[in-house]
């Protein structure tokens, strides 16, 4: 009997145990996992009866200490309600609601007096404190209900790679940008919620796991630091006041890790507001291709380096022109260099020597490195309508078409896809994945962050490191004559100047550029990467003339910003 009074003893006490964990589970559950669910549940007493809590997840960018600043969330307020039938006197029921808030009295009028109505709404985004003074009104049939609605504290900042959201019919829902390519992530679904308390702590909980939206909704944190994208984003505009091109934009990443700080495109928008003019919606950075130029060159050189084709000191005769195809194919300057070094292409950026390299390598060689390179592919960034580049020249037989590519022309390269590729000179010649999501914040709890990996191995790691040295010469020797050089730091960069094709074909303008430079730095090891580019500038021809004081103001600026410890 004494054994049975301690067995039953103990089987009791295991089963209060095992009720207490399951209250404490489910506790957590309700409180913890669902909690920001049930306060939505409580809201929606201010609600007409006939609509849902509208609800998304945040965006946020990360500063460079790891703190969480909102690029994307939602703003709380008041809608203000009427039912004509109740309205006892629409002049002073008018005359009362104009003193808390603004209140156009002819509509008011019209709608207070329509006795075939029951309901319609007077007001919108009403603070806090008018909520309140209505309240307190008591005013026959006028009611208040909470409402939310999404809103860009940032306004225009990368308003592009945020987007926004918009009516597709019946649904609103992200339209552009991040609210577009990860929408189903940041929509919330409000549904499997329950009033019983008990009913909770005791239901099923495999029926929360089957619940389509647990495990698939959360907050979306980026790589964006919000200080070096409105720092990159005035760059651009001051660069907009000076030479007043029609679109300009930029990039800054991580060439290493492919995480990007700042993505910019001007004009842009406020997403706050109405949209007007929808051909700045689109992001070009990652939906528009365009000729680059000679920031070609490297990528060129790097490939006839790699194999062993030529080395920096290689020469070539010059003869200021030669003839392909028929066509004939000049330096900028027509000028005639003779003996010329590899070295000296890219310092004086020689449309001849890439030509050269682009030969020695071969047009199998020089296809196979193009691809590798990327081109024949999206980067498969994290945002949405990423466009493919146009490379059908490099399936031709001819060597003209060969010779344009080796220099930049004839072939379509998104930004995107432009600054993957030269990521490759700067990281040690791995093709990575360029991202701007940092992690999803699962409103289960779950963290997912994006994964670092190198897709392929294009150039050997010496490559890297030997056309790196080159472009170091580039900025230290012949970039506005030396001028820029740092005695701390080395920077390797080059510039781009294409001419702009005919819209219709048939050829090139002859007064349209397209400008573009690429730097990074420390050289040595680099930690960031400066894509800008600027379509049609204006008041000067050449991107050296045009480009050279954004890049250097931003190298400046990123130096001192993150603290970058000097290589030389």
């Amino acid at each position: 009997m004494k054994f049975d009074t301690q067995a039953r003893t103990r089987f009791i006490a295991l089963g209060l145990i095992l009720v207490a964990g399951l209250f404490v589970v489910r506790l957590f559950y309700i409180q913890i996992i669902n909690g920001d669910n049930y306060s939505d549940e409580a809201d929606r007493q201010y609600l007409r009866p006939t609509s849902n809590a509208f609800d998304r997840g945040s965006i946020f960018f990360t500063t460079k200490t790891g703190n969480l600043v909102s690029a994307a969330t939602l703003k709380v307020g008041y809608l203000v309600t009427i039912n004509p039938q109740l309205i006892l006197d629409a002049t002073s029921t008018y005359q009362t609601l104009a003193n808390i808030f603004p209140l156009e009295q002819a509509s008011f009028m019209k709608d207070a007096l329509d006795k075939n109505y029951h309901y319609q709404e007077i007001a919108s985004r009403i603070d806090q404190a008018s909520a309140d003074k209505i309240l307190a009104t008591k005013l026959p049939g006028v009611y208040i209900h909470k409402q939310k609605w999404r809103f860009y504290p940032g306004a225009k900042t990368a308003s592009h790679l945020i987007g926004f959201m918009a009516y597709r019919g019946d649904q609103y829902l992200g339209r552009y940008g991040l609210e577009k390519s990860v929408n189903d992530i940041l929509s919330r679904h409000n549904d499997g919620l329950k009033v019983n308390f008990f009913a909770e702590v005791f239901a099923d909980f495999n029926s929360a796991l089957k619940n389509k939206s647990f495990g698939s909704e959360g907050d979306i944190v980026l790589t964006i630091e919000p200080i070096v994208q409105n720092t990159l984003e005035r760059e651009l505009t001051a660069f907009s006041d000076k030479w007043h091109p029609d679109s300009v934009g930029a990039i800054i990443i991580n060439p290493e890790t492919g995480a990007i700080y700042a993505m910019a495109a001007l004009p842009n928008f406020d997403p706050n507001k109405k949209q007007t003019n929808i051909d700045v919606l689109n992001n070009p950075l990652v939906e528009k291709n365009y000729e680059m130029g000679s920031i070609f060159k490297p990528l060129t050189l790097a490939a006839a380096l790699d194999t062993g084709a030529i080395t920096a000191s290689t020469t070539y005769n010059d003869k200021g022109s030669i003839i392909l195809n028929g066509r004939k194919i000049s330096n900028f300057d027509h000028k005639i260099r003779g003996l010329t070094s590899m070295q000296e292409v890219l310092n004086k950026s020689l449309n001849l020597g890439a030509t050269f390299a682009m030969q020695e390598l071969g047009h199998q060689k020089f296809y196979d490195y193009f691809m590798d390179y990327g081109f024949g592919e999206k980067t498969n960034i994290d945002l949405p309508n990423e466009a493919i580049g146009l490379t059908g020249n490099l399936n031709s037989k001819r060597e003209l078409e060969y010779a344009n590519m080796s220099f930049g022309q004839g072939i379509n390269i998104t930004p995107i896809n432009m600054t993957r590729a030269l990521a490759t000179l700067a990281n040690g010649g791995k093709l990575i994945t360029p991202h701007v999501i940092k992690q999803i914040n699962y409103t289960n709890l779950l963290v997912k962050t994006t994964p670092v990996t190198a897709i392929r191995q294009v150039l050997k790691p010496a490559t890297s490191l030997e056309i790196s040295r080159m472009l170091s010469v580039v900025v230290d020797t012949a970039l506005a004559g030396g001028k820029f050089k740092q005695e701390h730091y080395s920077v390797a960069a080059k510039t781009g100047t294409a001419q702009i094709a005919k819209s219709g074909g048939g050829g090139y303008y002859d007064d349209r550029y397209l400008h573009s430079f690429f730097g990074y730095f420390p050289a040595s090891k680099a930690r960031f990467l400066i894509f800008l580019y600027a379509y049609n500038p204006q008041g000067a021809k050449y991107a050296s003339e045009t480009l050279t004081e954004s890049f250097i103001n931003l190298n400046h600026f990123l130096t001192s910003y993150y603290e970058l410890p000097p290589d030389r």
